[in-house]
């Protein structure tokens, strides 16, 4: 298992070094730099040059990527071209993200292992096929329509939730939990939807195996059937699905932030791209990368822990003395 997490981890390095040098690398080839940010579209030629040479635009792109990467690995993200530290815009962004994400895949575990197996274990009866249908039209509607409908109902309809996650300066989220509330119910019916359906699925699957019917026939409990012969054989699948899940909702909150307001990281995003600020656009990339990374290293790590045959496949075998 340390030859397994080792492997995995000299993996998810390289895969960040070769993320860090395409995106540094694509960024410059976008029209327009740092300079033509920061000075505007009335700057002169002269001006242009100048400030390019200040700020080391005017080096190899490699050298500048050199530079760039050792800040990172200093933890150093760049300045932006407002002259603030990236550190200092993104610092409580993505924590503020993270809250985000890291709440609804909490409430998104029990929930979507209890809604699976309560229809997964009657397959084909009128509650699994409402599930089914529930669970897929929740997968296929876009996240925004979900959303907008979550605020005609709770916040112009009934009036009982804010419609938009205003959080006063100095505060955080915590601090207003109604603000939170929408966010993470729009990011919880999608993930939990499509967590729901291969939780189903596996379940559906396994209750038709031979040593679920085997178990039955013996006389087990159905509560002991459940307990013995179908979680052992779900679990595996339901941890790489909630992993998984949790590695989409690293990026994956930009749009539902964008719909209610919320102060994370989609609006420093957006406003990056739109204003040209590039060092922002970059270090947000990464910072996602890895978290996406962290996530698979974490997926991969536990399927392999909860499922024998794979925890036992590179044990070497036991030598047989005569």
């Amino acid at each position: 298992m340390i030859r397994l997490v080792a492997g995995r981890l000299a993996t998810g390095a390289a895969l960040l070094v070769l993320l860090s040098l395409l995106v540094f690398v694509g960024v410059d080839l976008l029209p327009g730099d740092a300079a033509n940010a920061r000075l505007g579209a009335s700057a002169t030629p002269a001006r242009l040059a100048e400030t390019r040479q200040r700020l080391g635009l005017d080096r190899p792109v490699l050298v500048r990527y050199a530079d760039w990467a050792g800040g990172l690995l200093r933890g150093d993200l760049g300045t932006s071209v407002s002259g603030t530290p990236v550190s200092a815009i993104l610092g409580g962004r993505v924590a503020n993200s993270a809250l985000l994400a890291g709440l609804t895949t909490i409430l998104l575990v029990p929930i979507s292992l209890v809604v699976g197996m309560w229809a997964g274990l009657r397959p084909g009866s009128r509650r699994d096929r409402g599930v089914a249908v529930a669970s897929l039209l929740f997968v296929a509607a876009p996240e925004f329509v979900t959303a907008g409908l979550l605020v005609l109902v709770f916040a112009i309809g009934l009036g009982v939730l804010p419609a938009v996650s205003l959080i006063p300066p100095g505060a955080g989220p915590l601090d207003r939990p109604a603000a939170l509330v929408l966010p993470v119910l729009a990011l919880l019916l999608l993930h939990a939807s499509y967590a729901v359906r291969m939780i189903r699925a596996t379940i559906a699957a396994t209750v038709r195996a031979p040593h679920v019917e085997f178990a039955r026939l013996n006389g087990e409990p159905p509560r002991d059937v459940v307990r013995h012969a179908v979680l052992p054989a779900v679990l595996p699948v339901a941890l790489q699905v909630w992993l998984l899940t949790a590695a989409a909702l690293v990026g994956g909150t930009v749009l539902v932030e964008r719909v209610f307001g919320y102060p994370g990281i989609g609006e420093v995003l957006v406003t990056a791209v739109r204003t040209g600020d590039l060092p922002v656009a970059q270090a947000l990339v990464m910072v996602l990368g890895a978290g996406v990374v962290v996530a698979l290293l974490a997926a991969d790590v536990g399927v392999r822990l909860s499922t024998p045959t794979l925890r036992t496949a590179e044990q070497p075998a036991p030598v047989a003395f005569r």
